[in-house]
């Protein structure tokens, strides 16, 4: 059966609240919201939705092309050819034609800071399995879905208008999480704001995103247009020790867009904090164990328990403490036997693991007479069915 005890802690607070509401009211048609450190969803509005995402699916193309540059199927010095194809593409390019041989490196930069939809079709008909687009693409939805992205499908690489062309934007953040944690290496290339390439479009220099220049810790990653999609951004920003990652979709402007990447950064960061819950290794609660040498284990956190919650709070919290008990021995130190479960009022639930603080090996022969004992006698207390 599921146990559940009730701890108390000072300096912390997950119940009672000072008669707000934290919820940020965006006016966008999909949008999620992440603590990266905690995990902690923010802002979850249709986030599971798939709607179409415009020039944002090009991050797709990027983590794709990101790992093999890794596994050393491209390097950043090779220089690819332009199809006819790639050049026939239109809204933000790099003016790319089939006379061009174009490095990895600017093709990335292309994509990155001027959006390029050439560029990404050179670089998906380099690493397609049949050295086509259409290739490329089924590539990028099988990655996605590794990557547990389960509201993607892609059917080109840039986010050119097409009916199966849609990411959720809980999909984008994984994404954009995924590029921070995975490609350190290549990450800093989102907060550049210029790219100049080959002085041959003087019109499209500048990065897009609209947060970068604000000082407001934005370092990335993409935004996205179209007349179907409307304005979207999947952006992210680190102040401190705390980084929020945030997608959104659907507004009417590209100035509603920077307000409201803007506005989202100002929210996060001012109105949540990241708090330490307990220590690691400190005992906090305690299991009973079955058939073991010792009746009970301490639980305790392998890591240090943080837990994002607003600022504005009381000085206490409430958490439960459940497993499912009494647990059979033998049990070994380390072994995640319990969760610590916290419910901040319009946050999701938060869980957190409790592991045992030591070995508890089977107990000898006295101890499971005395448990047969034990469990004879309350049949025998019970009182009988009628």
């Amino acid at each position: 059966m599921t146990l559940r005890m009730t701890a108390f802690w000072a300096l912390l607070a997950a119940v009672v609240w000072p008669g707000q509401s934290l919820a940020f009211e965006t006016t966008a048609r999909a949008a999620v919201v992440i603590d990266q450190s905690t995990g902690t969803v923010l802002l979850d509005k249709d986030g599971d939705l798939p709607l179409p995402p415009a020039s944002m699916s090009k991050l797709m193309t990027l983590y794709v092309t990101f790992e093999a540059l890794r596994r050393g199927q491209l390097r950043m010095k090779d220089k690819l050819s332009v199809s006819e194809h790639a050049m026939s593409y239109r809204g933000s390019t790099m003016f790319l034609d089939t006379t061009d041989k174009v490095t990895v490196e600017d093709l990335v930069r292309g994509i990155i800071v001027l959006s390029g939809n050439d560029a990404c079709v050179v670089l998906a008909e380099a690493l397609s399995p049949d050295g086509t687009e259409a290739g490329f693409a089924r590539l990028m939805t099988q990655r996605a879905r590794d990557l547990g992205m389960t509201q993607s499908n892609f059917v080109n690489s840039n986010g050119w208008p097409a009916i199966d062309q849609r990411m959720s934007m809980r999909d984008l953040a994984i994404l954009a999480q995924r590029l921070i944690e995975d490609f350190p290496e290549y990450y800093p290339m989102f907060a550049e704001t210029e790219f100049e390439f080959d002085g041959r479009a003087p019109s499209n220099t500048q990065n897009r995103n609209p947060i970068l220049r604000l000082g407001i810790g934005a370092d990335g990653l993409k935004t996205g247009h179209t007349r179907e999609a409307g304005y979207g951004l999947v952006g992210s920003a680190i102040q401190g020790n705390r980084r929020v990652i945030f997608a959104f979709t659907g507004l009417d402007t590209a100035r509603a867009r920077a307000q409201e990447a803007e506005a989202i950064v100002n929210w996060s960061m001012r109105h949540f904090e990241a708090r330490l819950l307990a220590p690691a290794g400190q005992p906090i609660a305690h299991a009973d164990i079955w058939m073991g040498k010792q009746p009970q284990v301490s639980l305790m956190p392998a890591e240090d328990l943080t837990v994002l919650l607003p600022v504005l709070m009381d000085k206490t919290v409430t958490a439960e403490v459940e497993y499912r008990g009494p647990i059979q021995a033998p049990v070994a130190a380390g072994d995640h036997l319990a969760d610590l479960v916290v419910q901040p009022e319009n946050l999701p639930e938060i869980r957190l693991p409790l592991v045992a603080s030591q070995d508890v090996p089977v107990g000898g022969f006295m101890v499971r007479v005395g448990t047969a004992a034990q469990v004879l006698m309350r049949q025998f207390l019970a009182p009988s069915a009628s």
